[in-house]
Formats: C-alpha cells, structure tokens, sequence
C-alpha cells in the first residue's frame, strides 16, 4: 500500500484537487480520506488553531490521531493499493512545530514521540501546496470572506511561514519519505495531473 499526502495551508487547493480526482474516478483505484476537521461532526468539537497552552495542543493532538486511527482502519480494510490523504500526520508536526516557535511549547519532539505509539499513515510521498500568503489572501476575499475573518491565526504571516518551514526546510524532517514541493502558479488541475500520475505509476 502506497501513501500519497496532499499539504499546504488553508485554502493552497487541496480539497479541490481531491474533488478533481473524484470526478476523474480516483477511488476506483485509491482510498481517498477527507481532512481532518471533516471527520469531526460538531464544529465545536474542533480543537481550536491558536491553543492557550502546550497542555491544550497536546489534547488536540490526541483528538486528530483518534482520526488518524481510523484513517488506518479504513484504509486497510479497502485493501486498494493507494491512499489519497487531503492533510497527514505531518500537519499536526508541523502545526506544532510553529507553535513552538512563536509560543516556546516545546512540544514538537514530544508529539513526534507519541506518533511512534499510536497507528498512523506515513505517507511514502507528499505533495506540498506552496502558496504565497498575498496569494492566499486573494483567495479567502474571493471565497468572500472579511478582514475579520482574514486573520484567523492559521491564516497569520508568521504562522504560515513557521508551518512551510517544517516542510522545505532540513532542519526538521516531515514524517513523509519524500517532499515535493508545488509552486504557487500551479492551477488545481495542473496539481491533479500530479497525483493522479502518482496514483497511475503505483497501480499500473
């Protein structure tokens, strides 16, 4: 079984590609896993972006990885050879590594640590969804959101920056074996064509 993660920040396409690959009938052929925060059927029980203490990111670590659990029994028990995923592990470690860096949490090892005693799906290749945060902001104003809504804190410069570290930077390693990155002026489509060649390559 073949792990394909699709990552980048808020509004960077993934949804959209994975409802391209739907329409082009990818879960023919793969397992394809919604968001995280689509699996959570009240939206007050998502745990909150921008937590008070290290104490409150941990617990919303444990709440993501109860889905993550899932994910790998789901994804086992369709027996396809490839899993599509719209966010992986990584984007809780990366979550926590910007944390870290603007709050002092100090929990980014700790996480990685308790990944290791917990089911999850390492993805064998993820495809990184690199896009400016001017760009980003273009888009969430043509979605019709306000400036209020505008600096939600996944959508913050600093934030954004510290997260796409995690990803291009060696400093620290993503859970995924490989990293491709996508620049920005890649249309959805384009980044379909992407993943489905991956799907295609680890199917044929």
């Amino acid at each position: 079984m073949k792990v394909i993660a699709l990552e980048g920040p808020s509004y960077a396409g993934k949804s959209t590609v994975i409802g391209h690959l739907r329409m082009r009938g990818i879960e023919e052929r793969a397992f394809v896993s919604d968001c995280y925060v689509q699996h959570i059927d009240r939206r007050a029980d998502i745990p909150p972006a921008r937590t008070a203490s290290a104490a409150e990111q941990l617990a919303a670590f444990e709440t993501f990885m109860g889905i993550e659990g899932a994910r790998v029994r789901k994804a086992l028990v369709s027996a396809k050879p490839v899993v599509l995923l719209d966010r992986s592990v990584d984007t809780l470690l990366a979550h926590a590594h910007a944390l870290d860096a603007l709050f002092d949490y100090d929990i980014h090892h700790r996480l990685r640590d308790r990944l290791q005693e917990l089911p999850f799906l390492r993805p064998h290749h993820t495809l990184y969804l690199d896009v400016p945060a001017e760009a980003l902001a273009l888009r969430r104003k043509a979605a019709g959101h306000t400036a209020a809504e505008s600096e939600y804190f996944l959508h913050e410069p600093a934030f954004l920056t510290h997260a796409r570290n995690y990803f291009v930077s060696a400093a620290q390693p993503p859970v995924s074996r490989e990293v491709t990155v996508i620049p920005a002026d890649t249309n959805p489509d384009a980044v379909a064509h992407a993943v489905e060649a991956l799907v295609t390559y680890w199917t044929a």
